[in-house]
């Protein structure tokens, strides 16, 4: 068995700076946090874990790579797209990653996104068709070394070779700073020198299958195998480890396992969760799908910077936060809200809302779910030992408990709890739902005495003074204090206080502090004086709780131990062995809004076993686990995206570079990370864009902020985080600057200067042209204007010729139209005579001249010629005629192109109508008669398209 003594020369220990305080508690569950698959987007499996230096997590899933940095799931896959089953990251930050015939490493691009870069392209066709699957990666002596079944690959200096299995590898194992493999038919082999070396006696493993090899004490190997069990070698020999642990992982089988602070050893297992054992295989702590896991099969398990457990599931991902004083008991050990705790003979008994139950307690706590005390179903209020009895005050009434079940009901009615009776001894009064009931301890035990005559009121809170016969009852808004008649029966006197002092009103609460009444208000302590009837400050307590918030509950456990509560959180005074008090808070900060408002519950039994009530169960506290748990958080500007981009900041080797963005980009988003893994739902953050916001935003859950049209400068957003401890990170930040606008541009304000240098050079020159022109082109325009006015003189004198002329043209057209008047009316004068004339000439021809003589016959005649001869050769109407066309041509004419069809008659008519003549001479000049006319009228409104109403006259005049 050399190759033990190869396996085992020396255990190095790396001590962390708080490493001595590591605890893995075997009292209650710790907190698990569950991760599924529609979380992570992710495959079922997940095969194995790292973390990098920032503290994000990493896992092999069977869908490729996912991140988690706290708050956001990333996932990458590989080029062939199988699943991966190994990661590690180097110092680098590269994360090297193994699959099924592909394997390489990730590194993030400028903007921050994990980029594949193959190794496996490195070798040969030949090899890389025979890679196989690559279980395990090491980082040893510089190499990144990869583990399939058939090959081992070394990748140094950007160089890659790799030697062939021998027949077949199984896992690699990285102990004590030497690297092993597991051949099937050589056994162990060591690495050396760039080769592989058998070592002697090693094949009494061919036939099991190791997983996972611990260092133990006394040079000591533990090697953990997925089905024939647990086996250590000291060098000499080998043997199964007859451990519980050993019997646990024989019938549910190994895959191997982690070590906590080389003090604790997690067994993974198959069928039934994962077991964490000390270095001697006792279990110390159990947890599977019945306890809060999500599957019962565990692929990996590792433990981070900060010491707790991340398991790595058939199905999921879970987190277990084992680095903590707190563990819990929930639904799982049947136990629901938790009112009141206590230990007594052995037990550890819990009054909770669905009965009183209870547990065995020794050294070794067995990890089995509390069991029901008999006859307790209905709601217990509280659990006290009063005179060396058990006492439970329930719904059901108050009951005597013994051996673990109700032997004795006092009395039916629901009760809230129970004291001692100062001065009377053997005497108890119990607190009931309609008022105040005795008890008494007699030969048969504690038996029902009476009801309290005079107070029916009732409350979960009640103390009775030492140094009288005062019971104290607060009920909001009220204190009241009362007196016991001597023999108990009723009330003597009941007296109601509204407040403590003319300074503060109300009143917080009542408690006994050193065997001593107290109440509180606003954090200020008063005492009752029975000689003064008054109440006084106690200024030495209220001085104890200057700078901590109003509380309203005080409870003091049995070490002195000052336990409060306020805005539905915890905090302790702890007393010192000198008498002072230290505060703690933050601690206890994740129990807040889990509490039981107005009946907490602290049960100390030892500063290492302190139990306090949740409405969901009762969680274990252990003071003396040192606070190096609570740790500053670390926080991340975990991406910054703008306009058709994004870049992940928080994979970037170096984020303080500025980003420069153009305006178009103006509207940016920040997402934030913390990689805070334990009671994530209180993380908050706070941030400022400087110089945009002018102080830190309040805290908040959100992750995620956007900014919209900023304008152009230089931005810093600084981020912080604060965890559920109250703990504040340091504030990381991130630097950008938003270009202005091509038209705010400096280079455009150049521009601007010189065009506005130009413009000003332009337009005085232009001005000073103008100033010569204007001395120009006033002469000019005085000429002009000499000229204007003389041609203005000589318009106007034009214009006075026009229209002399034109009043001597209107004054010869009168004339010519009188003339025309008066040629009318000498042409009908004319007209009027030739119709005498023609009269007379018939009239002539009616005389018989036979009749007369020849020489008056030859007379007639003569006169009826020359009558005849003045009619025919009266040449006065055809002048009359031709001056009418020729004066009215142009009226004649325009009638005539507008009206083609009107006929010469009617435009005669037209002219006389025009002339204003009336129907007589139109009837005398036409030779018709006045209907004729008419007529002729109607006639030549129809042609001209007049109705009724138009005046054709007018008609005539506006053609």
């Amino acid at each position: 068995m050399k190759f033990i003594n190869s396996l085992s020369i020396l255990f190095v220990i790396f001590i962390l700076p708080f490493s001595f305080f590591a605890q893995v508690k075997s009292v209650g569950l710790p907190q698990v946090k569950n991760y599924k698959r529609t979380e992570y987007k992710g495959g079922t499996q997940n095969w194995n874990i790292d973390q990098d230096k920032k503290g994000n997590m990493y896992f092999a899933n069977n869908s490729g790579l996912i991140q988690f940095d706290g708050s956001t799931w990333h996932k990458y896959s590989l080029p062939n797209g199988t699943a991966i089953r190994s990661v590690k990251i180097d110092n680098t930050g590269r994360i090297f990653v193994g699959g099924n015939d592909e394997f390489g490493y990730f590194k993030s691009n400028e903007k921050g996104v994990l980029k594949y870069f193959s190794l496996s392209k490195l070798i040969d066709k030949k090899a890389n068709k025979n890679i196989n699957l690559i279980w395990r990666i090491h980082l040893y002596k510089g190499e990144i070394i990869f583990q399939s079944f058939t090959k081992v690959f070394f990748f140094k200096n950007e160089k890659l070779r790799f030697i062939d299995a021998p027949n077949k590898f199984q896992f690699s194992f990285l102990v004590n700073k030497k690297l092993y493999f597991q051949d099937k038919v050589l056994g162990i082999l060591e690495y050396k020198n760039g080769k592989l070396v058998p070592l002697k006696g090693s094949t009494v493993f061919n036939d099991k299958e190791i997983w996972s090899v611990f260092p133990l004490p006394n040079n000591r190997l533990l090697l953990a195998t997925l089905e024939k069990g647990l086996f250590v070698t000291d060098g000499n020999s080998v043997k199964p480890w007859e451990t519980e642990a050993n019997e646990f992982i024989k019938k549910n089988t190994s895959l191997g396992g982690c070590i906590i602070k080389n003090k604790f050893i997690v067994l993974n297992s198959v069928l039934n969760g994962f077991i964490v054992c000390d270095l001697n295989g006792k279990i110390i702590q159990h947890l599977n799908r019945q306890k809060g896991l999500q599957n019962n099969t565990i692929l990996t398990s590792f433990v981070d910077s900060k010491n707790n457990l991340w398991l790595g599931l058939d199905n999921g991902i879970t987190f277990i936060n084992e680095n903590s004083p707190f563990t819990f008991f929930d639904y799982s050990y049947n136990i629901g809200t938790v009112y009141s705790s206590l230990l007594f003979n052995g037990y550890l008994y819990v009054a909770t809302n669905q009965g009183l139950f209870y547990h065995s307690w020794n050294k070794s706590f067995k990890d089995e779910p509390f069991s029901r005390v008999e006859g307790t179903i209905a709601q217990a209020w509280n659990v006290q030992v009063i005179n060396n009895t058990l006492l439970c005050a329930s719904n059901s009434g108050a009951l005597v408990i013994d051996q673990n079940r109700v032997s004795k009901v006092l009395d039916t009615k629901g009760y809230f709890g129970f004291k001692a009776i100062p001065n009377h001894e053997n005497y108890i009064i119990g607190e009931s739902y309609n008022g105040f009931s005795i008890f008494k301890k007699g030969a048969n035990g504690i038996e029902y005495v009476n009801q309290v005559e005079g107070f029916d009121e009732t409350t979960n809170t009640f103390e009775i003074a030492l140094d009288g016969n005062f019971l104290w009852l607060k009920k909001d808004p009220y204190l009241y204090q009362m007196v016991l008649s001597d023999d108990l029966k009723r009330f003597d006197n009941i007296k109601k206080h509204t407040q403590l002092s003319s300074d503060y009103k109300g009143i917080g609460s009542l408690q006994v502090l050193n065997k001593k009444i107290y109440f509180q208000t606003k954090n200020h302590f008063y005492r009752f004086s029975k000689e003064q009837e008054a109440f006084f400050e106690d200024k030495k307590i209220t001085q104890l709780f200057q700078g901590i918030p109003t509380i309203n509950t005080l409870i003091e456990d049995t070490y002195g131990n000052l336990w409060y509560s306020y805005n539905e959180s915890l905090g302790v005074l702890t007393k010192n062995k000198n008498g002072n008090f230290t505060k703690k808070e933050a601690p206890f900060s994740n129990l807040t809004g889990n509490l039981v408002n107005n009946y907490i519950s602290v049960n100390t039994i030892d500063p290492g076993n302190i139990f306090i009530g949740l409405t969901d169960g009762l969680t274990h506290y252990d003071s003396k686990i040192s606070n190096s748990f609570i740790t500053k958080p670390n926080t991340f500007i975990e991406s910054f995206s703008f306009t058709d981009d994004t870049i992940l900041i928080g994979n970037l080797e170096i984020p303080e570079k500025e980003f420069k963005l153009p305006y178009s980009s103006n509207h940016v988003k920040f997402t934030f990370s913390s990689p805070t893994y334990e009671n994530q739902e209180n993380l908050l953050y706070s941030y400022k864009l400087e110089p945009f916001d002018d102080s830190w935003r309040n805290w908040s859950t959100v992750a995620i902020k956007e900014y919209t049209n900023l304008r152009e400068g230089n931005y810093t957003m600084k981020i912080r985080a604060k965890n559920s401890y109250g703990i504040v990170s340091d504030v990381n930040e991130v630097n950008f600057t938003i270009s202005p606008p091509w038209y705010r541009h400096f280079l455009a304000y150049l521009i601007y200067f010189i065009f506005v240098l130009a413009a000003i050079y332009i337009i005085s020159n232009r001005i000073q042209s103008k100033i010569r022109k204007n001395k120009y082109y006033e002469t000019i325009e005085q000429r002009r204007l000499y000229l204007e006015k003389e041609s203005r003189i000589r318009h106007e004198q034009h214009e006075l010729e026009k229209e002399i002329e034109k009043l001597k043209s209107d004054k010869l057209q009168i004339k010519i139209l009188a003339k025309d008047k008066e040629l009318v009316n000498n042409s009908l004068q004319v007209v009027k005579k030739n119709k005498i004339l023609n009269g007379i000439i018939h009239k002539l021809k009616d005389i018989d001249t036979n009749i007369l003589d020849d020489s008056t016959k030859f007379e007639f005649n003569k006169l009826h010629k020359s009558i005849v001869k003045e009619v025919n050769t009266d040449k006065s109407w055809k002048d009359l005629e031709k001056h009418i066309k020729n004066v009215h041509f142009e009226f004649l004419k325009r009638l005539k192109e507008k009206y083609p069809t009107i006929s010469p008659r009617e435009l005669d008519l037209s002219t006389y109508l025009l002339m204003n003549m009336s129907t007589k001479e139109i009837a005398e000049i036409m030779n018709i008669s006045s209907g004729g006319v008419e007529l002729a009228r109607y006639r030549l409104r129809k042609k001209l398209g007049l109705n009724k109403k138009e005046n054709l006259i007018g008609f005539l005049m506006s053609i």
